[in-house]
């Protein structure tokens, strides 16, 4: 498995002023120098995790997917070329665009730009958030993830599956055609969609405290109209989210408590991609059918907490203990 992580996206807009404004004030991610016709933004240690490029045809996503060496993103190389996919090594100077030490790229079977990098650049100054939050979940897990549409979606399975070695976490067949796919911890770093149309859907940033999401919503009330998704629990990967819109044609996901895999586990078939609550205008915008998102019922789970953001609660209630005893 050579892919590790889903290390940056780009994108190809004119906007730039709209999107510095976005990405900072409403993300919080921290605005970073860069040529006149781009800008790009850091979430972490990385010099940058988003850009946003002018010379890119607008509406364009690159995918910037990560490897562990020079060696690895030779062999990834060779294997595409023996299976008939074009690879193109690109030159030092869009390496260094990229902020990384060595870039391959290539084209998935519905024509998305995809990215394969080694060496991704370490910034000099700490990360400073430009709103305050506590910082974002990325590291070993990538910057987050991806959800795409494809007109042909078994053609892509078959691409991200079987050439590039993603994994299944868990999919769904009918009456919605998807696939939840992950290369490290993360639930899954892009998810493939049968629809219409070539597009990209959103991208997902997780932050790493409840609250930060809370308080990026609540910014939103002033906006509704940006609002594409309310505040809401997912089914299969446990997000607490909610989506918006953006100064492009996609959408960002803001979330907590994404939930971890690991390939022991097998994939599991989802007979509904409803959500445990909220999450109201998602599904009907990705074409769900009525039939796939049933009503909410009682589905719950617990948290998904990794330690620092999250307090255990002294004492005991006899009558809690007892209760939960009896729903196991």
């Amino acid at each position: 498995m050579e892919i590790q992580a889903f290390g940056y996206l780009g994108l190809g807009a004119s906007n730039l002023d709209d999107w510095a404004a976005f990405a900072t004030s409403t993300i919080g991610m921290q605005s970073v120098d860069r040529a006149s016709s781009m800008r790009a933004f850091r979430m972490d240690d990385r010099k940058q995790r988003l850009f946003i490029d002018r010379t890119i045809e607008p509406g364009t996503q690159v995918f910037g997917w990560e490897v562990a060496n020079a060696a690895v993103l030779d062999s990834l190389a060779a294997r595409l070329e023996a299976a008939g996919v074009a690879v193109k090594r690109e030159p030092a100077a869009l390496a260094d665009q990229r902020c990384v030490s060595g870039l391959i790229s290539f084209a998935d079977p519905a024509g998305n730009r995809l990215e394969a990098f080694h060496g991704a650049h370490i910034a000099d100054t700490a990360f400073k958030a430009s709103r305050d939050v506590s910082g974002f979940r990325t590291g070993p897990q990538g910057m987050g993830h991806t959800l795409l549409t494809f007109p042909d979606v078994d053609a892509a399975l078959a691409f991200y599956k079987d050439l590039l070695g993603f994994r299944i976490s868990d999919f769904m067949v009918a009456p919605l055609k998807a696939y939840f796919m992950h290369v490290n911890a993360r639930h899954h770093s892009v998810a493939l969609v049968a629809a219409p149309v070539r597009s990209m859907h959103h991208l997902l940033v997780e932050y790493y405290q409840l609250d930060d999401v809370g308080q990026g919503y609540d910014l939103l009330q002033s906006t509704p109209e940006k609002i594409v998704a309310t505040l809401g629990r997912h089914p299969n990967d446990l997000m607490t989210s909610y989506y918006m819109r953006t100064p492009s044609d996609i959408y960002v996901e803001c979330g907590w408590g994404g939930k971890e895999v690991d390939d022991a586990t097998p994939p599991v078939e989802m007979a509904s991609v409803g959500s445990f609550w909220g999450h109201k205008g998602l599904f009907e915008d990705i074409g769900a059918p009525p039939s796939a998102v049933p009503d909410f019922g009682t589905r719950r789970a617990p948290v998904q907490v990794m330690e620092g953001n999250y307090q255990r609660m002294a004492g005991i209630c006899p009558w809690w203990d007892e209760a939960r005893s009896k729903a196991r």
